[in-house]
């Protein structure tokens, strides 16, 4: 635990000191081994000492490095600026100046092989990730409203994009922003590109173009972050990379691959002569198709109105009133047959009724006598039995009726008796 007083605005430390007590934590660091990116080479003839700059690849980060002169000029491939190198240094402040840098006794330049073994490395762990999946992959718009171009300035590739798409739609609105496609700075300014472009609400679609070149031109474009940042990106990302063989992560990271920057040109936008063409195609058979169900439907409607049922809608109607009009003739007849039968039945049972009813005997001259029963109520006379001498009785004749009193009662096989008959009023 450090026994120096802490300082304070009226006990401060002066510079020399804190500088002093810097170097002295800064040294404690001890050797270390550094990788990082050449972006500057100061290694002038008649010095002892060479400047390097090492940057880290994936961050806006760097070290200066110094070294002997000797050990750069000894490496087997000459040093250039974006090369991979791995240095043992050691952190050395400078008291003076209050500035840091590294003190480094070996370079070791990063191989091809290696080089390859680390993107090998990184693409089992996106892949892993699922940035390769196929599922998260967002379809290209079929006419973009406004595509932005990541690409070099004044490149091949830029020039190959904008031409080809504008000769296949001329209307075609592009926003295109230059960086650095390879060495050290390519990463950090894809990446401000990629922010700028993918906020833009106009751009529907971006490009990240660049030419052919070798395994270390190419590396920006396996850069981990920059993997990252197009799968992280909301608008659909198309990567037109280098030429056929060419494979960086970024092709298998972006929503479409395109072999070569003209091929990307030509699936992003389409191509308003094949359009046209294909809209003129299907306004034909369109038309072609409307000819054939009119000429159908109108064959149709001619077989129908040719049909008897349409030809003489009334024929059917009238013969069919000429056959109702016959049976109900028929029936007409066949009711009145019936009705005459009928009546015929009716008067002969009429006959019949009359010859045998009470009216009909009485006017042959029979007539019906009737008593009054103990109870009051008239009786018809059937038996003398019925009767005593002296009883009222009420005789029917056909026109009326006779009242009269019995005087003396005679049965059918009896002795005659002194009969006194007296008329009654007629009713």
């Amino acid at each position: 635990m450090s026994t120096e007083p802490a300082t304070s605005a009226e006990q401060p430390w002066p510079v020399r000191t804190v500088a002093r007590k810097i170097g002295d934590w800064i040294h404690r660091l001890g050797e270390v081994w550094v990788e990082g990116q050449v972006t500057q080479i100061n290694a002038r003839p008649g010095t002892q000492t060479a400047f390097l700059t090492l940057r880290d690849p994936a961050a806006d980060v760097s070290m200066s490095v110094t070294c002997p002169i000797w050990l750069v000029r000894e490496l087997e491939t000459p040093l250039r600026e974006g090369d991979r190198v791995v240095v043992h240094a050691k952190p050395t402040y400078f008291f003076g100046r209050g500035t840091l840098s590294l003190r480094a006794d070996r370079i070791r330049a990063v191989g091809i092989g290696e080089l390859l073994a680390r993107i090998e490395r990184l693409r089992k762990l996106l892949a892993a990730e699922g940035l390769f999946a196929a599922e998260r992959k967002r379809p290209i718009p079929f006419l973009p409203q406004g595509i932005g171009l990541i690409t070099g300035r004044a490149s091949a590739a830029e020039r190959d994009v904008l031409a080809n798409a504008q000769a296949r739609w001329p209307h075609v609105l592009f926003k295109v922003i230059n960086t650095a496609v390879q060495g050290p700075q390519a990463v950090p300014q894809i990446l401000r590109a990629l922010s700028i472009l993918d906020k833009d609400p106009e751009v529907d679609v971006i490009v990240l173009a660049r030419g052919g070149g070798s395994v270390e031109d190419l590396l920006p474009f396996s850069d981990e972050a920059l993997c990252r940042a197009v799968a992280a990106a909301g608008t659909p990302i198309v990567s037109a990379i280098g030429h056929e063989p060419d494979t960086p992560l970024l092709d298998h990271v972006a929503d479409l691959r395109c072999s070569t920057p003209t091929d990307a040109s030509k699936r992003i936008v389409p191509d308003v002569r094949e359009e046209s063409a294909r809209v003129r195609q299907m306004r034909d058979r369109g038309r072609r198709a409307l000819h054939g169900w009119v000429d159908r439907e109108t064959r149709l409607l001619s077989q129908l109105r040719s049909r008897p049922s349409l030809a003489d809608p009334l024929g059917p109607v009238q013969r069919r009133l000429e056959d109702v009009e016959l049976h109900r003739e028929r029936g007409r007849r066949a009711m009145l047959g019936l009705l005459a039968k009928d009546q015929a039945e009716v008067a002969g049972a009429r006959g019949k009724l009359t010859a045998l009813g009470p009216a009909a005997t009485m006017a042959r001259g029979y007539a019906v006598a009737q008593f009054t029963d103990s109870a009051g109520n008239l009786q018809v006379l059937r038996s003398v039995s019925q009767i005593r001498d002296g009883a009222q009785l009420r005789v029917r004749v056909a026109d009326g009726a006779v009242h009269a009193v019995a005087e003396s009662v005679e049965a059918t096989n009896g002795t005659n008796t002194n009969e006194k008959t007296a008329e009654g009023d007629r009713p």
